[in-house]
């Protein structure tokens, strides 16, 4: 069970099924046995495609088209109607906004096929920039942050939380450290959910 405005925690070994996990909650998977349950009702036909409206989800790998970082930010929205205002706040939000203003071009910097002409720590940040912008309810960070270094990790979650940009937040991820704002953390083992815990539980292995 998650609450509106939690920060959840998904841990678990390779293989153990935190993928499968996230896709059963967005609805890109449908379960075999049992059902998911949003505000009551059953996560199933016309239902689907509204929750699906209300999630902004950031992989591990972010996909970057070869334009300037304006239009990545806003993705798939054309560029007369870009609120420009809104993809400042939200790259500064995800701590590449002052990165991105020392660039010759600005905003209008072009990033390359995937984003080949900027770092890894740099493409995530326009991924968590980019999910900001949808303003959606929830948002997923799937390994998101895995090529930022702790620090900058902290900064941009502490920033998301502060500004009020999303009101759940779910991530998946392998460091501890991560985990340590989470109002819950849910474990998984072998396909299935081990243990659903705080952060000092976690930590200290109690069961």
């Amino acid at each position: 069970s998650i609450k509106p405005g939690e920060l959840v925690g998904i841990v678990g070994e390779t293989g153990s099924g935190k993928s499968t996990l996230i896709d059963l909650m967005m609805g890109l998977l449908a379960p075999t046995v049992g059902e998911i349950l949003i505000d009551g009702l059953p996560l199933k036909n016309n239902y689907q495609k509204s929750w699906q409206s209300q999630i902004a989800h950031v992989p591990q790998s972010i996909f970057l088209a070869d334009v300037s970082v304006i239009q990545n930010i806003a993705f798939g929205i054309e560029s007369e109607y870009i609120d420009f205002d809104l993809a400042k706040s939200v790259a500064s939000a995800s701590y590449i906004g002052s990165v991105i203003e020392n660039w010759p071009d600005g905003y209008k910097t072009l990033v390359g096929e995937r984003g080949v002409r900027i770092s890894g720590g740099q493409r995530q940040r326009l991924g968590i920039a980019r999910a900001l912008y949808k303003r959606s309810k929830i948002l997923i960070l799937d390994e998101a942050t895995s090529a930022l270094d702790e620090m900058t990790e902290g900064l941009v979650m502490d920033s998301i939380k502060r500004m009020g940009l999303m009101k759940t937040i779910i991530m998946v991820t392998h460091r501890k450290a991560s985990l340590k704002n989470c109002s819950k953390i849910i474990e998984l083992k072998n396909g299935s959910i081990s243990r659903v815990c705080s952060y000092y539980e976690f930590i200290n292995n109690e069961y």
